[in-house]
């Protein structure tokens, strides 16, 4: 796939989510219209107000033309106004839905992939990649569609004063499309290594902060202020380079306008000389010039932050599409099962690397079974098969004679308990972690049961709001 080809896709792919709001687009886009049509018009109310109004001393013009002009800047006042105001609610939106989308995707990737990608990277993308995201949806679009329009109609309206003077601008635009071309290539490339880099910054915070205890206990702090050091360093140069980049290809294409219009303005000097262009009429040209200079100018830097939202788009999206958990069709539903296990020649491996083989064994009901070995034996792989967290590589797993993939991945679980060696407790309340996953189902007395049963309503009873208390990440609290 081309490089033009892919960014269109991911353009086209992010204003899908814009249709469920296309009448707030369509009215940013129409204010977007409307304040790139003031600009041309603007220019060319100077003609008539010099030639006019100071030249021929025309009573009329006189009084109209302050008029008008205050109409017009209030009119591309309020059209600027709604249409930043269009395009920032449309992006908030668009970012919400995107991390929902992703955080959707996140709870229902298969373990495997959790093995892969350490946390960190995948927070980076919910947070920061989508925050670039939001660049793309509407800095980029507004200058798109307003200076892009901005600029034809006063290109047009150079045209119509003067078309010999008006060629000149032309003579720059194959220099500047060549400038362009390179420089997006070389910010894709560079921008993506940020999101990568800013991916590490995360995972390095998110490792110290969950691992503070063992930094103390092992003074680690030195270490893990290098790394993070080195990974902060690694994101500023990639970011510096990303500005010098961008600054010279803004200072070339600034060259190249301002070499066309010293040209301009020396070659309209020689026709007013010969009574061929008026004072009004050469004015209008020179602010018309004048205006393409803010325009171009974002023109030549919305690269930048184009190249910017897609490669944090790309990010989003590599993880938006990763495949979900994989369930076959036409699955057993079964609400009770007794609970007999069996294990036959059941082997597995992590991608390329054998971690069970040949293992056969078989649970009865009630019966209690402790896996005993070296670290590192499989035991809670052998654990982590039983509610299908791992895919088997060959064999089979039955629970009650049903091999588990013929059961959904929500029956088969509702039938498992588990008491991790890993201890996780969520930012909520106390009962919402005793009952998680089954709020909807439970009562207040099933959840004090519970408690009661752990031997821990004694202490739960001592904190300021008992079973309603919020505990902390982790139960920090």
């Amino acid at each position: 796939m081309t490089s033009i080809t892919q960014t269109s896709t991911l353009y086209l792919r992010l204003l899908n989510y814009v249709i469920p709001y296309w009448r707030i687009f369509a009215l940013a886009i129409f204010a977007m219209v409307v304040l790139a049509i003031a600009d041309p018009i603007l220019a060319a109310l100077i003609q008539p107000l010099l030639d006019g109004g100071f030249v021929e001393k025309d009573p009329v013009m006189i009084k109209l033309m302050p008029i008008f002009l205050i109409l017009l800047i209030l009119i591309k006042g309020l059209a600027m106004l709604a249409s930043t105001i269009g395009m920032t609610w449309i992006a908030s939106r668009l970012v919400t839905d995107l991390r929902i989308e992703m955080f959707d995707k996140i709870l229902t990737l298969p373990t495997s992939e959790f093995d892969k990608a350490s946390s960190g990277v995948m927070l980076s993308k919910v947070t920061y990649d989508v925050s670039r995201v939001m660049a793309a949806a509407t800095d980029v679009l507004l200058i798109l569609v307003r200076d892009s329009l901005a600029v034809l109609g006063l290109l047009a309206w150079m045209f119509y004063l003067n078309w010999q003077l008006s060629l000149i601008v032309f003579t720059i635009v194959p220099f500047v499309i060549v400038v362009v071309r390179v420089v997006s290539k070389l910010l894709r490339g560079i921008n993506t290594s940020i999101q990568d880099a800013m991916g590490n910054v995360t995972r390095i915070v998110e490792e110290a902060i969950g691992g503070h205890k063992l930094v103390k206990i092992f003074a680690g702090q030195e270490y893990e202020r290098n790394r993070f050091q080195t990974a902060c360093n690694q994101v500023r140069n990639l970011e510096v380079k990303t500005q010098i980049t961008s600054g010279i290809s803004v200072f070339i294409v600034q060259m190249l306008t301002a070499l066309s219009l010293g040209i301009i303005i020396y070659i309209a000097a020689l026709q007013s000389a010969s009574d061929n262009i008026t004072v009004g009429g050469f004015v209008s040209l020179f602010t018309a010039m004048g205006m393409l200079f803010s325009p171009v100018k974002r023109l030549t830097k919305v690269n930048d932050k184009l190249q910017q939202g897609l490669a944090a788009a790309q990010s989003v999206f590599n993880l938006i599409d990763q495949n979900s958990e994989f369930e076959a069709k036409d699955l057993i539903a079964k609400d009770k099962l007794s609970g007999k296990l069996e294990f036959k020649q059941l082997s597995f491996s992590y991608e390329d690397k054998l971690a069970l083989q040949n293992i056969s064994l078989t649970i009865s009901p009630g019966e209690t079974v402790a896996l005993v070995g070296a670290s590192g034996s499989g035991k809670t792989t052998l654990a982590n098969l039983i509610p299908h967290f791992y895919s088997i590589t060959d064999g089979q797993l039955l629970l009650d004679d049903i091999n588990i993939n013929q059961l959904s991945l929500k029956n088969l679980r509702n039938n498992i308990a588990l008491v991790s060696q890993e201890v996780v407790l969520f930012n909520d309340t106390v009962a919402a972690n005793i009952a998680y996953g089954t709020m909807a189902d439970v009562s207040q007395a099933d959840i004090v049961k519970a408690a009661k049963l752990a031997y821990a309503m004694e202490f739960i009873e001592q904190m300021p709001k008992g079973l309603e208390t919020i505990i902390g990440e982790r139960g920090v609290k």
